[in-house]
């Protein structure tokens, strides 16, 4: 790192710290003590993002994994621990597999993250039994507050070395001193208080898990992995009258790597069958690599599903059920934005009345606007006609469109449409719009630019053709 005074150590592995070198040295300064240490420039974007692929990694333990601070992972184990055989258990694993990645660690596990931050960068982690957290970190140095550097220079100077000095004066005039931060600082390493933890993916409500004995990588494997995990979700989907509207595959390998494969569904789901056959259109792209240990599926997004009642034949919506699965496999092959349906919009300009929304969508109640008779084809943008009215508030007589004379027989309008008053285009002037027809009987839509204004010649366009 390019510090003041120059080159800087960020950070160092054990061989350079047995030798004496510490994150913050100047570089000259360690070469003069290890002249043959070998340095490479820091990448502080790239240290962020594994550090993100692993914290997402770690999410095979806990859906309530974050980032902590640029070294650091924060997991919430509370009610899980037991499903790796405990605490101590968990933590012995979890090392375990991050040192077969060639990541060294220290870890520990408290009544409250702050306390667990503090044991494993300035004590010796493990797990601290509940209630035993105050003993625990009693010992450490002030430091493992977490106080700004100020702050924690501040305590030093005034012999407050560890967090039983800090804990042992009066609480009036340490705010008084070091503000209400220090307080609640020492409220949460000593456990008497916590703060939130945000994941980086919120965990979903309803999810399942399978773990493997040995790692599989066969194809076969996963999508039979993949069946009974929807079988289990829609059970218990089922139990609630909800169906999946979005539903994420996360398949942990043994190198660390997370791969996720994402299906969604235009209606609500609970069908295994239905949902599987989505998911193989996707499975193809898993890359086992040294196997998958563990395969988690969770619906992201469930909504109610009640239950409905067939006819004699056994079938019940068919053609709607049929409609809404053809929906899925394409907008899950070819992207939501892909597959859409019109739906009216509240405005009376003709290219904002109607939007696009993903299909088969409720999202709408409106009714389709009813207005003035309306042309079959719109032109992309209008264009500009050389129009003969000789009556300035009357419809042209004659009009010139791409380079052929039209000659009018018969004529309705004005029918006057404005831009909305909130639009940021609202100074754009409003059209008089006409339905015209000519003498070989096609009719058009055209319109006058603004209202008539004597001395200007008025600037008339054609927007649409009629059937």
């Amino acid at each position: 790192m390019n510090g003041q005074g120059g080159l800087r150590l960020v950070a160092v592995d054990a061989a350079a710290a047995a030798q004496g070198l510490a994150p913050g040295m100047m570089l000259g300064d360690a070469r003069s003590l290890v002249p043959h240490v070998h340095a490479a420039e820091a990448d502080a974007a790239g240290d962020a993002a594994a550090l993100d692929d692993l914290a997402d990694w770690c999410t095979r333990y806990s859906p309530w994994a974050a980032t902590d601070g640029a070294d650091g992972i924060c997991i919430d184990v509370s009610g899980v621990a037991h499903l790796f055989g405990g605490e101590a258990t968990l933590i012995a694993d979890l090392r375990a597999r991050l040192a077969r990645a060639g990541i060294v660690s220290e870890i520990a596990i408290a009544d409250t993250a702050a306390a667990a931050w503090a044991l494993a960068r300035f004590g010796r982690g493990g797990v601290v039994p509940p209630g035993g957290t105050a003993a625990a970190v009693s010992p450490l140095p002030s430091a493992a507050l977490r106080l700004p550097a100020d702050v924690a220079a501040d305590l030093e100077r005034l012999g407050l070395g560890t967090v039983a000095d800090v804990a042992r004066l009066p609480r009036g005039p340490l705010a008084a001193r070091f503000g209400a931060g220090l307080l609640e600082r020492l409220d949460r390493i000593l456990g008497h208080s916590d703060g939130p933890i945000s994941p980086r993916h919120p965990p979903a409500a309803w999810r399942t898990r399978m773990n493997f004995a040995e790692p599989v990588g066969r194809p076969e494997d996963v999508a039979l992995t993949a069946e009974r995990l929807l079988e289990r979700l829609c059970v218990m989907l089922g139990e609630a009258s909800l169906g999946a509207r979005r539903l994420v595959l996360a398949c942990y390998r043994v190198d660390g790597d997370v791969q996720r494969v994402v299906v969604g569904t235009s209606r609500p789901v609970r069908a295994p069958v239905r949902l599987m056959r989505l998911f193989r259109d996707k499975l193809g792209g898993i890359d086992p690599g040294f196997g998958i240990e563990t395969m988690l599926l969770e619906a992201g997004v469930a909504e109610a599903l009640p239950a409905s009642q067939a006819d004699f034949a056994g079938s019940k919506d068919a053609v709607g059920d049929d409609l809404a699965a053809l929906v899925d496999r394409l907008q899950n092959r070819l992207g939501p934005a892909q597959v859409v349906q019109l739906a009216p919009c509240d405005s009376h300009e003709p290219v904002r009345v109607v939007t696009v929304i993903p299909a088969l969508s409720r999202a709408f109640a409106d009714e389709w606007p009813v207005s003035g008779p309306r042309p079959v084809r719109l032109l992309p943008s209008p264009e500009p006609i050389e129009a003969t009215a000789p009556v300035p508030d009357d419809p042209p007589v004659r009009f010139r469109w791409r380079r052929v004379d039209h000659r009018v027989v018969r004529a309705d309008g004005p029918e006057r449409i404005a831009p909305e008053w909130w639009r940021e285009d609202r100074a754009r002037r409003s059209r008089d719009y006409y339905r015209i027809e000519d003498e070989a009987g096609r009719r058009f839509w055209v319109y006058r630019d603004g209202a008539y204004r004597p001395g200007q010649p008025p600037r008339w366009y054609l927007h649409g053709l009629f059937a």
